[in-house]
């Protein structure tokens, strides 16, 4: 039997991805805080970089000393959040 699938994900260019990336080293390396829009989750996710994991694929936020790690193709959006 097949597996009953949910929403995809929408797909996004080379060109899309690449400029993703470099926003979130950017925003590692200047210990920025940001806001990321992250396909299918409720809420966005608020903090900084602490370190981008390039074995399984995902960016570790920190906020008020939580950790949430996302899948770096689960990243619709970042936002720069002005402090």
């Amino acid at each position: 039997m097949a597996k009953a699938k949910g929403p995809k994900r929408p797909t996004r260019d080379e060109f899309e991805m690449e400029e993703l990336g470099e926003r979130l080293v950017e925003a590692q390396q200047e210990e920025l805080q940001i806001k990321l829009i992250v396909w299918n989750w409720d809420q966005p996710v608020l903090g900084k970089i602490t370190k981008m994991d390039s074995r399984t694929k995902s960016v570790h936020m920190e906020y008020k000393g939580n950790i949430t790690k996302v899948h770096f193709m689960d990243i619709m959006k970042i936002q720069s959040i002005d402090a």
